[in-house]
């Protein structure tokens, strides 16, 4: 079959890999009908994650069907349309026992275009089918599915749910990328009194009012004063959530949370980013940090089906899978592009 393979720092490369096939009885291998690339996987190959060892393929966010399932699995079968999780789960450990699934110490967690090959590919083999693969209901386009693979339970768990975001609530979501974007979707749905969004690209400050954010405001200057200005009393936002993954966002928003506000930061970051202490100690400022757990996957995907989560225009850019190459490239010049989310299709 044809994959993107990872080959180093700046090194990628779509050709033929050997077919996937069942290796474990809970082993599911899925014929990729739609996929996407993640900011995650530009991460990767700028060698933010020596993890990934030369000849791996990227890529953890697919829609597809059932081609082959071990003689353990229990939910899909052969035909069914799933959504590929990017987070794998083995339910026995105490991990997962407790809904922790992205810290699973049997063998699951982060694995797919992390550990094992992923699903920037024509099939692939996804190990605990039962517990990482999920049927989806009918009348879903796969476009649509496809940000439910990744953005949409990483935004609402590690950004809105770990934030706590409350009825009444001001928000400052920095970063209006794909998770940006994903957070101020769900955030609506707490009911808070405004969002802020703040980004550098007017036109991701444009999807941003699109999705819902009650102010947009560009990251530059006195950014920080700007924002803490829109929260209750002058005093700042009660939940910041950081959606880029680099140094300055996550230092803007220590800056911008109130006292007794919360932190809530998503983004990858592959350098270190300073914690002012020195600022921070006297104002009981909670900070939290995480990988998705992707639980509330069947929580967001009953809520689509009950047309109460809007993702449209979260995906800008449409590609054939054997255009893999020309997706990266589009993708990884969001500033040039206006590319938000990129899905590939099979053709």
């Amino acid at each position: 079959m044809k994959a993107l393979t990872y080959h180093g720092p700046g090194r990628r490369t779509w050709g033929d890999v050997p077919d996937p096939v069942v290796l474990d009885p809970e082993d599911a291998v899925v014929r990729v009908d739609a996929v996407t690339i993640c900011g995650t996987d530009l991460h990767i190959l700028k060698g933010d994650v020596p993890e990934v060892t030369e000849g791996r393929v990227l890529g953890h966010e697919a829609v597809g069907t059932v081609v082959e399932a071990g003689d353990g699995v229990r939910t899909v079968a052969v035909g069914d349309r799933v959504l590929v999780s990017c987070i794998s789960a083995c339910g026995r450990c105490a991990y997962c026992r407790r809904g922790v699934y992205g810290q699973c110490t049997g063998g699951g967690g982060w694995i797919l275009g992390h550990l094992v090959d992923g699903t920037q590919a024509e099939y692939v083999r996804t190990p605990f089918a039962d517990n990482s693969l999920h049927r989806l209901p009918e009348g879903v386009a796969d476009e649509t599915a496809l940000v439910f693979a990744d953005i949409l339970p990483t935004a609402f768990e590690v950004g809105v749910r770990n934030g706590r975001v409350g009825p009444g609530d001001t928000v400052a979501v920095v970063g209006a990328g794909p998770i940006g974007l994903a957070a101020i979707t769900t955030a609506r749905l707490y009911g808070p009194r405004r969002i802020i969004a703040v980004d550098l690209a007017a036109d991701r400050l444009k999807a941003a009012r699109r999705a819902g954010a009650d102010e947009v405001l560009r990251g530059d200057g006195d950014t920080g004063a700007s924002v803490r200005a829109l929260g209750p009393d002058g005093l700042g936002v009660d939940v910041a959530i950081e959606a880029v993954g680099v140094p300055d966002t996550f230092e803007l928003c220590t800056r911008v949370v109130r006292p007794g506000g919360r932190v809530a930061n998503v983004g990858v970051h592959g350098k270190p980013a300073v914690l002012h202490l020195e600022d921070l100690w006297i104002k009981d400022v909670t900070i939290t940090t995480g990988l998705v757990d992707t639980g509330s996957t069947p929580l967001l995907l009953d809520l689509l089906a009950a047309q109460r989560l809007d993702v449209d225009g979260l995906v800008t850019h449409r590609f054939g899978l054997d255009e893999m190459q020309e997706a990266y490239d589009v993708f990884a010049d969001a500033a040039g592009t206006g590319a938000l989310k990129v899905a590939l299709f099979r053709t």
